[in-house]
């Protein structure tokens, strides 16, 4: 059973300051596909932050907007899916703790993308992006561009390199593939070794067979999903990034072990994340 059928909710980080139409709209269509209710999460930071003298009455006007904008983003899932359940929960904390924490037990996480450049994403208190990517349990999507609908056919892209992780987003593919009665775009990026005392043509074909074995289960399970595969030579991130340019989304796994948030997502889906003009979904190793 799949994660997304264990548990029975998708959360979505609303941002009571920047607009997130995109993220919430991605996250209305997906809970009334999955048959899943949807939790609408604003973090307020704790009214002792040392940074201001005055935090009683600064905490009290964040709490205010954040309000606003969580009945605002109810009002606007229930108008465009009315059929969806939708709770909302205000929670006193920093928004990347708190949304880490809700993710734990969901199906989903789902969070807008203020394009942040890679410095101001470590310094700003307000991203969620990568630590929370880093931190959740479940399949986390970010929604940054828009989802490229008008493409015929309709198509997801996942990339695929025999890993744990990558078999974890194969599975999550498929499925959504299968969801969306859309195509899929199984994509291996092959970098050739500098130095190898095989020939470059083997190692590559090498590598074209074990993607074709690694789709070919799923495809059978998966009958009316179209599916095509490649492998592409060259820069993971760029190469998925330009597969996608059309996709409705991008699928990959993560399986970073290092010791910052950034690493720990791995530098392709780090990459993805800043590159890729398609929302990015990244799913964990089992």
């Amino acid at each position: 059973m799949s994660t997304t059928q264990e548990h029975r909710e998708i959360v979505v980080g609303v941002d009571p300051v920047r607009e997130g139409g995109l993220a919430l709209a991605w996250a209305a269509d997906e809970a009334r596909r999955r048959g899943l209710a949807l939790r609408l999460v604003v973090a307020v930071p704790p009214a002792h932050d040392t940074q201001h003298v005055d935090g009683t009455p600064r905490h009290q006007a964040l709490t205010r907007k954040a309000e606003d904008a969580l009945r605002a983003a109810a009002d606007r899932v229930r108008d465009r899916q009315p059929d969806v359940r939708v709770g909302a929960e205000l929670a006193d904390g920093f928004p990347a703790a708190v949304m880490a924490g809700a993710a734990q037990q969901a199906a989903m996480a789902v969070l807008g993308s203020r394009h942040l450049s890679r410095t101001e994403e470590f310094l700003s208190a307000g991203s969620l992006v990568v630590p929370v990517t880093a931190r959740a349990r479940c399949p986390v999507v970010v929604v940054g561009d828009a989802e490229h609908v008008t493409q015929d056919p309709a198509y997801l892209v996942v990339g695929v390199d025999g890993s744990e992780s990558s078999r974890a987003a194969l599975a999550f593919a498929f499925e959504e593939a299968d969801l969306r009665h859309c195509a899929l775009r199984a994509v291996a990026v092959w970098q050739p070794p500098v130095f190898t005392l095989r020939g470059g043509d083997a190692l590559f074909h090498a590598e074209r067979r074990l993607l074709a074995e690694t789709t070919a289960g799923w495809a059978e399970n998966y009958p009316d999903v179209r599916l095509t595969h490649e492998v592409l030579t060259g820069s993971p991130v760029e190469l998925l990034a330009e597969a996608a340019e059309h996709a409705l989304a991008v699928v990959v796994g993560r399986r970073g072990r290092g010791g910052y948030t950034g690493m720990r997502v791995g530098s392709v889906v780090h990459g993805l994340l800043h590159r890729a003009h398609c929302p990015v979904i990244t799913v964990p190793a089992g």
